[in-house]
């Protein structure tokens, strides 16, 4: 299971914001592999995987946009019924706690499961 770092930013949720975020990525030639954005109590919480996370780093300390680094592993499953619980359920199993995850379907038979979880190493032991 591939390891990767996922940025994770928490704004104000209002009018613009993503918009911003989107645009100094894009001027830094940042492209967004994944993105999940959620919204509760007025906050906005942004988790993506970025091509070049240096780059989009330097680009969002310029625009003084806070976040946060964590592991996450990206899983290449099959894009049918079933396919997350598999992995879910080999995790849980194992005791390795799922803190967060989303998914990307690109084209035909196949998804991206991005997850974060509480034990990094057994979490790649157990899925491989």
């Amino acid at each position: 299971m591939p390891k990767t770092i996922q940025l994770v930013l928490s704004l104000p949720s209002k009018r613009g914001v993503l918009a911003g975020i989107g645009r100094a990525l894009a001027d830094a030639k940042v492209n967004i592999l994944s993105l999940s954005a959620a919204e509760a109590a007025g906050r906005g919480k942004i988790r993506m995987v970025v091509n070049k996370p240096t780059l989009a780093k330097r680009a969002l300390r310029k625009g003084r946009v806070r976040f946060s680094e964590e592991v996450a592993f990206t899983k290449r499953v099959s894009n049918k019924p079933g396919a997350l619980a598999r992995v879910a359920d080999k995790l849980a199993r194992g005791g390795v706690n799922i803190k967060s995850a989303y998914a990307t379907t690109a084209g035909r038979g196949g998804a991206t499961v991005i997850i974060t979880v509480s034990n990094p190493a057994k979490a790649r032991r157990i899925i491989g």
